[in-house]
């Protein structure tokens, strides 16, 4: 299947001629700033199905809504109808376009031509409100983008209104509906519905946004990362980290040295512990303490370790060894005082996490020997 693509140097069309292409099923025919008018008779005729996906939001002048909403569309159309095969198309419109202002009446116009179509040819109209992602550009008309630039190159933010709504839509969301329709247009053609809204909606604050980038952003001085694994949480982290250039892609941890080996944190959540790694020289043993309730997960990712554990009521012991080849997690207990040796001839690295973070005011760590 050809599918052509409008705007294909837009934020949108980059993120879903991407997906596309992932398809292995579809070749992409590209209508961008660099072709005529006139280049679209002959790149519909190429195609099976189009996205319309350029427009006009930051003219130079109000006219420019009008030829590159309306205009640009119209012959979109015609170019369409004089194709002489059914060919699908969608169209990313805006909630404006419900609006009286210049730029919401030429999208307004524009539906209007592409609903002409709708007799012949499956037309589908989404009205996208602020659409967020991986290559938006900042400052131009997203607030997520503009933020998160500023926030990775140290710009101060600026805020009129804190208080005032958003609406975002993940760019994500938007390219899956879309990739949907390629794949069942002519199922979804059937109930003659020609506008269609993406889901789900994410409705917050200015200052909400504001504040949620600015957590990502403070994680890593913190390493306290706020839960980003799903939902409008996991796009705007993702969305924040596409923002980094390529020599800011890492960052240092404190290291924390002594004769025994070195302790680094690597990263910590507000309610699910956190994450660190030690290294033992041969025959060195750490720990030689207990908790009452703080519990902890240690995986030896390099050498030979001897974990060793006393009852502190009972005085019941048992000991394990464990290699780094085996992949095995040694869980302390509370109650047990616990240590653990480098019993092999090389460094010994082991991860750690910890179900809570370390509080050095209520520690739970009591030192007591084996």
């Amino acid at each position: 299947m050809k599918v052509l693509v409008t705007g294909s140097r837009g934020f949108l069309a980059k993120n879903l001629i991407l997906r596309l292409k992932e398809l292995k099923t579809c070749d992409v025919v590209e209508f961008n700033r660099d072709n005529a008018l006139a280049d679209l008779d002959v790149l519909v005729k190429q195609s099976d199905f189009v996205f319309h996906l350029a427009g006009v939001n930051r003219p130079q002048n109000i006219e420019e809504f009008n030829t590159g909403n309306y205009d640009l569309t119209a012959q979109l159309c015609k170019s369409i109808e004089s194709s002489a095969k059914t060919i699908p198309i969608v169209f990313s419109s805006s909630t404006q376009a419900e609006k009286s202002n210049p730029y919401g009446e030429s999208k307004k116009k524009a539906e209007d031509k592409i609903l002409e179509l709708s007799n012949k040819h499956p037309v589908f109209i989404y009205r996208l409100p602020n659409v967020f992602g991986k290559w938006c550009k900042p400052n131009y008309n997203s607030a997520v983008a503009t933020f998160c630039y500023n926030l990775i190159n140290e710009i101060p933010l600026t805020i009129h209104d804190s208080s005032s709504l958003v609406n975002l839509v993940y760019v994500d969301d938007v390219v899956e509906n879309f990739i949907k329709l390629v794949q069942n247009h002519s199922a979804a053609a059937k109930d003659k519905t020609h506008f269609y809204e993406i889901s789900p909606v994410y409705t917050l604050s200015v200052g909400e946004l504001a504040d949620k980038l600015t957590q990502i952003k403070n994680s890593r001085t913190s390493l306290i990362t706020e839960p980003v694994g799903i939902a409008l949480d996991r796009a705007l982290h993702a969305t924040y980290l596409s923002y980094y250039k390529p020599g800011q892609f890492s960052y240092e941890l404190k290291r924390y040295a002594d004769p025994r080996g070195v302790f680094v944190e690597f990263l910590k959540t507000k309610d699910s512990g956190q994450f660190s790694f030690f290294t033992a020289g041969a025959g060195i043993t750490r720990g030689g303490h207990y908790h009452h309730s703080k519990t902890e997960k240690f995986l030896v990712l390099q050498g030979k370790a001897k974990f060793r554990f006393r009852h502190m009521y009972t005085n019941e012991y048992y000991e394990q060894t464990v290699e780094a080849n085996t992949s095995t997690v040694v869980e302390t207990i509370p109650g047990w005082t616990h240590d653990i040796t480098n019993i092999g001839e090389d460094v010994m690295i082991v991860m750690l996490w910890a179900n809570e973070i370390f509080d050095r005011e209520k520690p739970d760590t009591i030192g007591c020997e084996v």
